[in-house]
């Protein structure tokens, strides 16, 4: 099964909620008038689009329907997937330049955050690149064993050191060991952290300046990891962490047990932050880079 029949799957339930509403909602009209954008904006609330992107998603609208003179309602769920993936459109791709780049991940507990390492340094393993994981998640044994087993998993370097640990200090080492073999990406996994934990936070930017010293010149792209899942919650939670800490894109987990997926929509309209991964399962390939013609597509595709 190829990477858009997956998406396409994973978002079923998304899909039959809000599309599957839209679309019966569209039934009942025989025109299209201001009562009609009425009810999609509601309905496009109620699936965790958010209310700002709601009321640009139909503003957007207004001005289509006016240009291309649209009178059949069944019309209407195709301009709205292309203005979805105008929404998502820019800053979508990854900026991995220089050798080596650096990846930041962060995240609360709970949402993937290993698991999403793993899989991203997979991806990149199979594209032919060298990659190093830092494992600086050291409040947690089990987040250190985890992470062993998807650097054996995925044929990546692994440093680590114990339970305990600096975290800046396994980042420097990490970072020394790629400049020394040669890795063309460093991955860090970082402690599972609320933005309001003034200590973790203070950790976090204590490996970003050990980062910029070891590698002033370097790319790097600080991700949060994401539960799709929390729906309206996970833009909250992009929020106040993109408020205390620069975050260059969102890794969206679990979009296949929810149907919540409209929260796509929300965090890159709301904040202006690129999703740039984007998982649909449990499999190690089931995590691949964002495409928002892709997504737009897999979101308001018709079920046979």
């Amino acid at each position: 099964m190829g990477f858009f029949s997956k998406l396409k799957e994973g978002l079923k339930k998304t899909r039959e909620s809000v599309v599957g509403q839209i679309n019966t909602m569209l039934s009942t009209y025989t025109t299209v008038d201001e009562e009609l954008f009425e009810d999609l904006e509601e309905l496009l609330v109620m699936g965790d689009v958010g209310m700002d992107t709601a009321n640009l998603i139909c503003g957007k609208l207004r001005v289509r329907v006016k240009e291309k003179r649209i009178t059949d309602p069944q019309k209407i769920t195709d301009e709205i997937a292309e203005i979805s993936a105008e929404i998502l459109s820019e800053n979508n791709e990854m900026v991995l330049g220089t050798k080596p780049s650096v990846i930041l991940v962060i995240g609360v507990n709970g949402v993937g955050k290993t698991t999403s390492i793993g899989k991203i340094a997979n991806y990149y393993v199979q594209q032919g690149k060298k990659v190093t994981l830092a494992a600086a998640d050291t409040f947690r044994a089990a987040a250190i064993d985890q992470l062993r087993i998807w650097a054996e998993r995925s044929g990546a370097d692994i440093v680590a050191q114990g339970e305990g640990s600096d975290p800046a200090a396994v980042v420097f080492d990490a970072i020394a060991s790629a400049k020394a073999k040669g890795s063309d990406i460093v991955i860090v996994d970082t402690a599972g952290r609320l933005h309001n934990k003034k200590h973790l936070m203070d950790e976090l930017a204590k490996i970003r300046r050990v980062i910029d010293r070891e590698l002033p010149d370097a790319d790097k792209e600080s991700l949060l990891v994401l539960d799709a899942t929390t729906g309206q919650n996970a833009v909250n939670q992009a929020s106040e962490f993109a408020k205390a800490t620069g975050i260059t894109g969102i890794v969206l987990t679990k979009l296949d047990g929810t149907a919540k997926g409209g929260v796509v929509l929300a965090i890159k309209q709301t904040l202006g932050i690129s999703v740039k991964f984007i998982g649909v399962g449990e499999k190690v390939d089931d995590l691949q880079p964002f495409d928002p013609l892709e997504f737009s597509k897999a979101l308001f595709a018709k079920d046979e």
